[in-house]
């Protein structure tokens, strides 16, 4: 392990950009329940580009209500809070999530691909299994690969140390950390504490190769866990890192996972992923959309 490349990926984490800052005061706002939607309403509406974004998603037949949303809020009374914070952030982390991801073999769109249907899966999942809903669900999901951003360079600039550890049995997040010093997991956690989401999300994205490891064990890490396998089993993602996912034996046994669980989950996301990615394409919007003045 060479501190020098450990020094460099911790230096790129905190030189990542972060949410953009409309959206991060949004975000905000959102994690406050007694907040009113109209201060959320005057929060969103000066940024033209995210007001036509969340229409769109609020109006999309995955996400939307069942009728017509013309305000923004509308989109926070009728959709609720969690989902409105899903929808941003979702908007906010499109772009950076779309770039290809080297090191790990990720075409264009593919990491972000991945991303969306593990956030489908989640929450396909729980009520596949009928589990109490999780309102982080989705948005664990979503940002679990985001170290990957950071990570996939200096993977690169190592693979073949890395992938030597691998072939001797080693998982990649445990190759990564061998040669690296940090793997894409903590990777993740980093870039979402500093960007203050949190503590539950960042936890997700910290541990979500390893929820047995972690103390009390967490549905939610379970979850995110398992609907990255059935990603993965579906062709989505796979990459480099995916041909060496080891399944959690513990995660599949606490959530009771059978084989028609996965097959199930997998079809849905399989029918759905497209739907998904399109609704959160910004080049999709009608630039002519705009918020209705209450």
């Amino acid at each position: 392990m060479s501190e020098a490349v450990t020094h460099a990926v911790l230096a790129k984490i905190r030189s990542l950009p972060s949410v953009p800052g409309t959206a991060a005061n949004v975000l905000r706002l959102l994690r406050n329940p007694r907040m009113d939607a109209l201060r959320i309403e005057r929060a969103v509406r000066y940024d033209p580009g995210l007001t036509a974004n969340i229409l769109k998603l609020s109006n999309s037949a995955y996400f939307g209500y069942r009728g017509t949303i013309a305000s923004i809020r509308q989109a926070v009374v009728r959709l609720g809070w969690n989902r409105m914070y899903q929808l941003i952030i979702a908007t906010s982390i499109h772009g950076v999530m779309e770039e290809p991801v080297p090191g790990y073999e990720l075409p264009r769109g593919e990491l972000w691909r991945h991303s969306i249907g593990v956030a489908v899966a989640a929450e396909a999942l729980v009520r596949e299994l009928k589990l109490p809903p999780s309102e982080e669900a989705f948005t664990a999901a979503l940002l679990h690969d985001v170290g990957k951003l950071v990570l996939g360079v200096f993977v690169a600039a190592d693979f073949d140390a890395i992938q030597d550890l691998a072939a001797q049995g080693m998982s990649f997040e445990e190759a990564e950390r061998r040669v690296l010093g940090i793997d894409h997991c903590e990777a993740g956690g980093r870039i979402l504490q500093s960007w203050f989401f949190p503590p539950v999300l960042v936890s997700a994205a910290r541990s979500h190769h390893e929820p047995d490891s972690v103390e009390p064990t967490s549905a939610l890490l379970d979850i995110v866990h398992v609907a990255d396998m059935i990603c993965l089993m579906f062709g989505m993602g796979l990459g480099q890192e995916g041909l060496q996912y080891r399944p959690a034996e513990g995660a599949l046994t606490r959530l009771r996972i059978e084989s028609i669980h996965l097959e199930r989950v997998g079809s849905r996301v399989v029918s759905e992923v497209d739907e998904v990615m399109n609704a959160l394409n910004p080049n999709a919007v009608e630039t002519e959309t705009s918020e209705e003045k209450e």
